[in-house]
This record gives C-alpha cells, sequence and structure tokens, in this order.
C-alpha cells in the first residue's frame, strides 16, 4: 500500500530513509503487522521519494480508496540497492522476519489495541 505523494510529503523532513515495522490498520479493520519502506528505493531507480507499507496479511480484495492508518515502532535498517530482484526479495524477506520478532514483544503488542486505530463510524479523512 503507497502512500499519495501529498502524504509522502507531509512526512517529517527528518525522517531517515529505510525500513521500519509497526502497526498498520484499513479503514475501520483489524489492525496487522506491517514493514514500511521510507526511500527513494534505488533498486528500482525512483526519482520521486515513496512510503510504502507492506501489511503482512492477506486480504480477500483491493482496499484502494480506504484509509491506512499506521503507526511505526522501530527501525530494521538503511534503504540501499541491490545487486538483483533475488536479493532485494530475500532482504525483504529478512525484513519481514525481523517486524514479526519486534511485534510480538509486549511492548508493542499493546500498541496494537490503540484508539487510534479506531476511525468514528462515518468519519472519513482526507489523505
Amino acid at each position: 500500500a503507497n502512500f499519495s505523494e501529498q502524504v509522502v510529503e507531509s512526512f517529517p523532513s527528518d525522517i531517515s530513509t529505510g525500513i521500519y515495522y509497526g502497526w498498520a490498520c484499513v479503514g475501520n479493520g483489524d489492525v496487522h503487522k506491517m514493514v514500511l519502506s521510507i526511500g527513494w528505493n534505488p533498486f528500482f531507480k525512483n526519482i520521486k521519494k515513496s512510503v510504502e507499507t507492506h501489511i503482512i496479511h492477506k486480504f480477500k480484495e483491493d482496499f484502494y480508496g480506504e484509509i491506512l492508518s499506521i503507526v511505526i515502532l522501530g527501525y530494521i535498517r538503511s534503504e540501499k540497492n541491490f545487486s538483483s530482484l533475488e536479493a532485494l526479495i530475500s532482504a525483504i524477506q529478512e525484513d519481514i522476519e525481523e517486524a514479526e520478532r519486534q511485534l510480538d514483544l509486549p511492548e508493542h503488542l499493546k500498541l496494537k489495541e490503540d484508539n487510534f486505530f479506531h476511525l468514528p463510524e462515518g468519519k472519513r479523512v482526507n489523505h
């Protein structure tokens, strides 16, 4: 799930590029573990900074247009280029495994239930 350019531009300018972990919620749905990439994705030679959320969950359908709420809890590694797509995929798998381990810690699990993730009924935020 990628954030729009408008949302990316609203991120703090001093946040380091790299890979993070935390919690994500689509609309008023369940809260799931996630890995977040902030940066230019050098392997794909992006010109614009992007913020891409990988929710560690299989959804039954697309959720385009829904509100995506995230909480970033920790940093995994810096952004880097890869020599092959296979090396990139391997690094992503390692990032997911690290996120899973970290998010199972009690201090991170308690944030999964935070009221931040529960939008009032009928409330839509324009982001």
